[in-house]
């Protein structure tokens, strides 16, 4: 089934006109809404899962997965939203004989921007999809959602999307709050046209980069430009230092990257596609152990056959690229499973452009200073990952500053693959990685990307929102006069 443009304009409509009521919800039903569609999903979850492993190729075990990651993405949004500190509450009472001037009363919230778009995504069926993280954290905001639903799993995401219309009719919620598109087919027309509708008011995407930009470049001639929140391109460097690969079972070492690096078929936004490994005899009995982990490993089958094209096409340009060598290479599994493969480079020259799927480049550095350089020259990222021992602490002491400017996530002594969901997680980065740094699309600060703030000053007792009357009625923690209360 193809939606039409007609039904972007029927969405949309319907979105915009349901907004005021939806907004108008009270942070106890607007939590028990996250919290039916939740369960509306989990009473469907069979089907959801037959359909996601059968239309993605994901294992079942990682669908499983899935679907708990989405139905807690959805209660931990209704916490957020019964709490209410998302919507910043801030007060400053008035100070009518203070000297030279009187200050006026002034109290700020955030509200709901409107009606969002969201673009369903390839490589996660069910938690980045039709109610993934940015549709939890839009309909938390207050905002009615308009999904465009991958076509590389129409099924499921039909699925998903009955349940979550099932919650909101189960609520007593305009049925404009939530709406389900879908194109089976490229999706540029249909995604184009829903961008450019007026009653859209910001955009949540997860994709290529190619993908993210045009939704941008679209988002940004409108008569009223609006935000898009785009996840693009991440090759999330890995930094080995020396003390590391000392003190540890390089065998298991290097098993514990290719294991990161093929998970999923490499298919995450958080793959370890970039590594730098010092020079020297521990180095190169890393990439010797590394070959051989490799050699080991069979090609899973990827999301879409043009995915795996994509795949083929790029690590065939890596092949090719002066100074890059081929370290190790995996079996192909079959049709749309392409083989792993782990490549050395001498230099970053022609390898940092993503290769979605499971291909790693691995770079040699002499000293700390050149490395420093290298991660410095890197683009933005989603993550980037050290690893290191006590003997390691001044080195990682001069990475640290380089590289909190070009990610989003710096982890120790781990893999970037999987991403925790909470309230301190940052799921984002600089451009390329994210359209825009100061967010996250993973945790409960998501929601902020749908909100704006409003002051209201002097405005009567009676006439102000309940969040920001004196009485407090629903228990928020605000600011009052700079200190927090509650």
């Amino acid at each position: 089934m193809t939606s039409t443009t007609t039904e972007v304009e029927a969405a949309t409509t319907a979105a915009a006109e349901a907004f005021a009521a939806y907004r108008a919800t009270t942070p106890e039903q607007r939590g028990a809404f996250l919290e039916a569609v939740a369960a509306e999903i989990e009473s469907d979850k069979d089907a959801i899962i037959e359909a996601a492993v059968a239309e993605s190729h994901l294992p079942l075990a990682r669908i499983t997965g899935e679907v708990g990651r989405t139905t807690g993405q959805l209660r931990m949004f209704a916490e957020v939203v019964r709490r209410g500190d998302h919507l910043g509450v801030r007060i400053d009472p008035a100070l009518p004989d203070r000297a030279p001037l009187p200050r006026p009363d002034v109290r700020q919230r955030m509200i709901p921007l409107g009606p969002v778009a969201v673009f369903g995504a390839s490589n996660f069926p069910l938690a980045f999809s039709t109610a993934g993280g940015d549709t939890a954290s839009a309909l938390a905001a207050g905002c009615p959602v308009v999904v465009k639903g991958h076509p590389a799993h129409p099924r499921t995401g039909t699925l998903v999307a009955q349940a979550t219309s099932r919650a909101v009719e189960q609520c007593g919620l305009p049925a404009g709050t939530f709406a389900f598109l879908l194109d089976e087919g490229s999706g540029f027309e249909l995604g184009q046209a829903l961008v450019k509708d007026p009653r859209i008011k910001a955009v949540g995407f997860t994709g290529s980069r190619n993908g993210g930009l045009a939704l941008a470049e679209t988002a940004a001639r409108r008569p009223e430009p609006i935000p898009v929140y785009a996840e693009m391109s991440s090759i999330n460097p890995v930094v080995v230092l020396p003390g590391a690969l000392a003190e540890r079972d390089i065998a298991v070492f290097a098993q514990a990257y290719v294991g990161s690096l093929t998970l999923g078929a490499g298919q995450f936004c958080t793959n370890p596609g970039l590594l730098f490994l010092p020079a020297g005899e521990a180095g190169d009995a890393f990439l010797r152990a590394t070959a051989e982990a490799v050699a080991a490993t069979t090609g899973q089958t990827m999301l879409t056959p043009g995915i795996a094209e994509a795949y083929a096409s790029g690590t065939g340009r890596l092949k090719e690229t002066d100074g890059v060598s081929v370290v190790g290479t995996g079996t192909e599994g079959g049709e749309h499973a392409p083989a792993p493969v782990v490549a050395e480079a001498s230099t970053l020259d022609g390898v940092t452009d993503e290769v979605f799927g499971a291909a790693g480049v691995v770079v040699r550095y002499a000293d700390t200073d050149s490395l420093a350089a290298s991660l410095d020259h890197l683009e933005g990222q989603l993550t980037a990952t050290i690893h290191s021992a006590s003997a390691d602490r001044k080195a990682a002491q001069q990475l640290l500053p380089v590289l909190e400017l070009k990610v989003g996530r710096v982890l120790f002594n781990g893999w970037p693959t999987g991403v925790e969901v909470g309230h301190a997680m940052v799921h984002g980065g600089p451009f390329p990685a994210t359209s825009d740094s100061r967010t996250t699309s993973v945790g409960s600060r998501a929601i902020e990307r749908f909100q704006r703030p409003v002051a209201y000053q002097d405005v009567p007792a009676d006439l102000l929102p309940e969040a920001l009357r004196d009485d407090n009625p629903w228990g928020l923690t605000r600011r009052i006069d700079g200190a927090l209360e509650r």
